[in-house]
């Protein structure tokens, strides 16, 4: 009885050994089909993985290259203004009005460069109309160390401030232009309130118009195209590029000076006494100074350190000299 119940045993503990052993192999015939199944699922994982990392990619920061260049553009302009363009016309004028011209530079300047501050930046490069912006950035709102501006390059920027700032000193320098079609018939309250009303109807206006657009990295496609350009100041939007300033600058101010020269009439005593200019001197070392200013100033209009930048710094330089040699 014994051997009958140990042979039973046997033969039960071999039968249930070769059913394990028959089963185990489904279990890896199972894996391939799993991930055969897990394949096509897979592909558009990686294809919607894609896009999304397109999405994330980091937002552009400021070259420091970039943003060095932009500084060293900005303080040139200023170096244009005061003291090259108040040398220039002061000596020009006679020695009786000498201080009157460089008070009317200094202090028109010094007064756009708040204005800008205060509601010129944000009227001239912010999105409103086609004609004139908000003032979302009145007083520099939202404008902070981190905040960025576009160029005219996709993926390059520059630090708001800097760019703020650099648009300031061409604001000013307009405005100064106008001082010289002015000089020895205006009071230096009339200057001050004319040139503070013309930079707010007049400059401002222009300046949205040819010069405001949401930047290169706005446009991805047609549509986006469609969009900023609907965006885009006006003339900006009727395909008008202006580099550094010939219409918002000096059409701008050319018309103005005009038009104030012929509505005030000539100096008192014009035709009867001498009013050659006192000083010469004085008006070359303003012109030297504006020419050295205009490498910041037409240069720096690029936005960024590149070879558009070079050549715009190449031809200030021969268009200036071929143009002392030919006067």
């Amino acid at each position: 009885m014994k051997k009958l119940l140990a042979t039973l045993w046997l033969g039960m503990a071999l039968l249930c050994g070769s059913m394990t052993a028959m089963a185990q192999p489904a279990t890896p015939a199972a894996a391939p089909a799993a991930t055969a199944a897990a394949a096509p699922a897979a592909a558009p994982a990686a294809a919607e993985a894609a896009p999304a990392a397109e999405a994330a990619a980091p937002a552009p920061v400021p070259n420091k290259g970039d943003t060095a260049w932009m500084i060293v553009a900005t303080v040139l302009v200023i170096l244009m203004t005061i003291p090259g363009l108040a040398l220039f016309y002061g000596g020009l004028v006679r020695s009786k009005n000498m201080l009157s011209v460089l008070m009317q530079v200094f202090v028109v300047t010094s007064m756009i460069y708040v204005l800008w501050v205060l509601y010129g930046y944000s009227a001239a490069f912010t999105a409103g109309n086609p004609f004139i912006g908000t003032l979302d950035k009145l007083f520099f709102k939202g404008i902070t160390p981190d905040s960025v501006a576009a160029t005219f390059s996709k993926g390059v920027v520059i630090p708001e401030y800097i760019f703020a700032a650099f648009q300031a000193t061409f604001a000013a320098i307009t405005a100064c232009l106008i001082v010289g079609a002015f000089a020895e018939r205006v009071r230096f309250s009339a200057v001050l309130l004319f040139c503070a009303l013309w930079f707010t109807f007049s400059y401002l206006p222009i300046a949205h118009m040819v010069w405001y657009w949401d930047g290169p990295d706005a446009i991805t496609d047609a549509a986006s195209l469609d969009k900023v350009t609907e965006a885009a100041g006006w003339l900006w939007a009727k395909g008008a590029l202006d580099f550094a300033g010939g219409t918002v600058v000096h059409i701008n101010a050319a018309v103005a000076g005009l038009v104030g020269a012929y509505v005030i009439g000539k100096r008192t005593g014009y035709g009867r006494e001498s009013m050659a200019p006192h000083s010469l001197t004085l008006t070359m070392v303003g012109a030297a100074l504006l020419w050295v200013g205009w490498f910041g100033f037409n240069a720096g209009s690029n936005l960024e350190a590149n070879g558009v930048t070079a050549l715009a710094f190449v031809n200030t330089l021969v268009a200036t000299a071929a143009a002392t040699l030919s006067w």
